[in-house]
C-alpha cells in the first residue's frame, strides 16, 4: 500500500476519534493563544522556542501552547480535526493529503528548516569519509517511508549506491530507539539529530562523519500549516506568528550560540547548556533555517524527487496547490528590509 493511502487513513481515523477544541484559544491576559502541534521536540527547531523565550510572540499579542504530536500523521490529524490551530511538521503531510484526492488540504504558510537535521555517526573516526565508504555496511537511517529515511535513500541514489545490493538499510528499529540499538551493537552507522549526536560523540561512543542535510541539498523539511478556514479567519495571527519566528531566526543567526543557549535550557529538561550551544552552532553551520520563511519551487521539487525516489509518491503536485508564501514574504520584508 502506498504511503499516501496509509497516511490519509491514519489522519481520517484520528479525526473521528479526537474531539476538536476551539480553533483558536480564548484571550488570556490580552494574548491570543495558539495551539501548535509539533512533529517532535528538538533543538533543530530552536527559533520556534526562541520566539517564545525572547518575548517575540508576546509582542505580537500571542501565546503559544505546544503539543508533541510524535509524528507527521498525528500532527496532520490534529490540524484536520481542529485540535490544533497550526501544525508543525514536514510538508509531505499536506502533500499526501493533496495527492490522495482530498478537498480539505491544509495550507503550508511558512517553512522553518530547509534541510535534513540529522548527522551520520560512525563507530570509528573517519576524517576523510566519503559516501562510497558505506559499501558493504549496515546503516540505521530511520523508519521506512519517513522523510529522514527517504532523504538518506536519495543521497545513496545520488552516489550510485543501492540498498540491498551495495549496502543494507535497517528499517527494523523504531526511530526513537535507533541510538540505543546502535549503542548496543546494531549496524555500522546510525543517523542522529543534535544534541543526541553531539552528546554521543562527546561521550566517545561514536564519531559524526557527515551531515545528511548538507549532502541532500535544500529541501522544505519542517513547515507550519493550517486549514484554509483558519487562515482566512486569522490572517493577523498567522502573520504575527511568522513575524515572531522570523525575528528569532534573525536573532539565532546573528548571536553567539553561547548567548542563545541559556534561553533554550528551560525547553529541554535534562540537556546541558553546553550541548544546546554546540547543537545550535552546528545547525547554524549547516545553514539549517530559512531567513525568509517562504518555500522555493526548487526545494519543493527536490522533496518530491526524494519521495518519488523512495516509491512513495503516486503523483507529483504543483507547489501552488498547497503552499501560500504571501504571509512569509510580507513579514520578511518587514523584519529585514525596514
Amino acid at each position: 500500500m502506498k504511503k499516501t493511502t496509509q497516511f490519509i487513513s491514519a489522519a481520517l481515523a484520528a479525526c473521528f476519534t479526537i474531539l476538536p477544541l476551539s480553533a483558536c484559544g480564548e484571550e488570556e491576559g490580552g494574548l491570543k493563544t495558539l495551539q501548535i502541534n509539533e512533529v517532535t521536540h528538538s533543538v533543530f527547531y530552536a527559533p520556534l522556542y526562541l520566539a517564545d523565550a525572547l518575548g517575540y510572540f508576546k509582542d505580537e499579542g500571542l501565546k503559544i501552547e505546544l503539543t508533541n504530536g510524535g509524528g507527521a500523521d498525528n500532527v496532520m490529524s490534529a490540524v484536520l480535526s481542529g485540535d490544533a490551530d497550526i501544525g508543525f511538521c514536514g510538508p509531505e503531510a499536506s502533500l499526501y493529503v493533496l495527492v490522495g484526492g482530498s478537498n480539505d488540504v491544509p495550507t503550508v504558510f511558512g517553512q522553518l528548516t530547509k534541510r535534513d537535521g540529522s548527522f551520520l555517526v560512525s563507530r570509528k573516526a573517519e576524517p576523510n569519509f566519503k559516501w562510497e565508504d558505506l559499501k558493504g555496511k549496515e546503516i540505521l537511517a530511520g523508519r521506512k517511508g519517513g522523510v529522514p529515511a527517504m532523504t538518506f535513500e536519495y543521497i545513496l541514489t545520488e552516489h550510485n549506491l543501492k540498498d540491498g545490493v551495495d549496502l543494507d538499510l535497517n528499517y527494523d528499529v523504531a526511530f526513537n530507539l535507533m541510538t540505543s540499538a546502535f549503542e548496543a551493537g546494531t549496524a555500522d552507522y546510525c543517523t542522529m539529530f543534535d544534541p543526541v549526536a553531539y552528546e554521543y560523540e562527546a561521550a566517545g561512543k561514536g564519531y559524526v562523519v557527515a551531515s545528511v542535510g548538507e549532502a541532500s541539498g535544500e529541501v522544505p523539511y519542517t513547515c507550519f500549516m493550517a486549514k484554509n478556514s483558519w487562515l482566512k479567519r486569522n490572517e493577523k495571527h498567522a502573520e504575527g506568528f511568522l513575524r515572531a519566528v522570523t525575528k528569532a531566526v534573525k536573532y539565532v543567526n546573528e548571536t553567539p550560540s553561547q548567548t542563545v543557549a541559556p534561553y533554550l535550557v528551560s525547553y529541554f529538561a535534562g540537556t546541558s547548556e553546553q550541548s544546546i550551544a554546540a547543537s545550535v552552532e552546528r545547525y547554524r553551520e549547516i545553514d539549517a533555517w530559512r531567513t525568509n520563511l517562504s518555500m522555493t519551487e526548487t526545494s519543493f521539487n527536490r522533496l518530491q524527487d526524494i519521495i518519488e525516489n523512495a516509491g512513495e509518491l503516486t503523483r507529483r503536485a504543483q507547489m501552488s496547490e498547497m503552499v501560500d508564501n504571501k504571509y512569509a514574504d510580507k513579514v520578511y520584508k518587514e523584519v529585514y528590509e525596514k
